[in-house]
């Protein structure tokens, strides 16, 4: 008997050796997440991979983020890099910076984050990925005075401002202008709506009479639309500086039956932003190439892991689109919708 416990109890310190070495392993390779963020891939041991990088989004299941995505996943095969695709499932700050400490504690080769600008935890956390040699790249949204490395994405503020100038030269006489924003305290829709207060600042005839939020959401711009045209009817145009702002916006003017009299200018190419602007309810939108910004993320977090000295501005392409210039996919260009 005296043999038989001394067995089992060697046996059990073995077992809990072994359980506590696999646990160190595999934290160390890759990390678990809570309620509120899913991984696309199933976690385990990373591959024989060149470097593992971590790609957070503002939304796991945002098309935009999903293009943002597609890009990076196509540059990581290329260079024969591990991509984690890990965030929020739904715009949530407190989720987003849980998931960059947790990639820090992974200890992976990279993080590539949309940042949150004037968030005083990220900028924290930026630097506690710096003293840890792990580089951070914002993508979509940059965060300036944080320690990251290089931002890679749109001039929100240019985009911004040309729509404010395709505003100018899309109308003629006096206009009085409604923007409705994603979000009020995101970092890039206020350079969006700046840019474009920017543009229109010198042209007299165009007064900006009121700034709404949607809430990146569809239903939250057709509220906003509504709320407007009930408490400013002399509205003679609209400014949505996200992607379902302008589709929701259009839901509104159309069932008023007011497509001829009001002037809309949206972002991004949604389908449905597509169908509203070969019907002529909205007349213009702003494109970005979120595609390339996922793929050129990826591209300058390897440069920065061979040591190289990057500029730290990187921006990506963005144009003004009309009518006239369709047909066109967000596959042609690479485009998308931005929440």
């Amino acid at each position: 008997m005296h043999y038989f416990r001394r067995f089992l109890y060697i046996s059990t310190f073995l077992v809990f050796l072994l359980t506590a070495f696999l646990t160190l392993y595999y934290g160390k390779e890759t990390f678990h997440f809570a309620e509120g963020t899913v991984p696309t891939q199933a976690l385990g041991t990373v591959p024989n991979n060149t470097y593992h990088f971590v790609l957070i989004p503002e939304e796991l299941d945002n098309d935009y983020w999903r293009l943002v995505e597609e890009g990076a996943r196509d540059a990581a095969e290329y260079h024969n890099v591990y991509l984690e695709y890990l965030g929020p499932k739904q715009a949530n700050n407190d989720e987003h910076l849980k998931t960059i400490d947790m990639a820090i504690a992974g200890l992976v080769d990279g993080v590539i984050t949309q940042g949150l600008g004037g968030e005083a935890e990220f900028e924290k956390l930026v630097t506690k990925a710096k003293e840890k040699l792990i580089p951070v790249v914002t993508i979509d949204t940059d965060a300036p005075n944080s320690d990251r490395a290089v931002y890679v994405g749109t001039d929100n503020y240019y985009s911004g401002f040309l729509a404010g100038k395709a505003i100018i030269n899309d109308t003629t006489g006096r206009q009085q202008v409604a923007i409705i924003t994603g979000r009020l305290d995101a970092s890039h829709q206020k350079l969006r709506v700046q840019g474009f207060k920017d543009a229109v600042a010198t042209e007299k005839r165009i007064k900006i009479i009121t700034v709404e939020e949607s809430n990146i959401t569809e239903i939250g711009a057709v509220e906003a639309a509504h709320k407007i045209l009930k408490a400013h009817p002399a509205i003679t145009a609209f400014y949505g500086t996200s992607a379902l702002d302008g589709i929701g916006i259009a839901q509104v003017v159309k069932n008023a039956k007011a497509e001829k009299d009001l002037y809309i200018i949206g972002f991004d190419i949604l389908p449905e932003t597509l169908e509203y602007i070969e019907e002529g309810t909205i007349e213009a939108t702003v494109v970005q190439f979120p595609y390339q910004m996922g793929y050129e993320a990826v591209e300058k977090m390897i440069e920065l892991n061979k040591g190289e000295d990057l500029e730290p501005l990187q921006h990506t392409d963005t144009k003004v689109i009309h009518k006239e210039d369709l047909p066109i996919s967000p596959a042609a260009i690479g485009g998308g919708q931005q929440p």
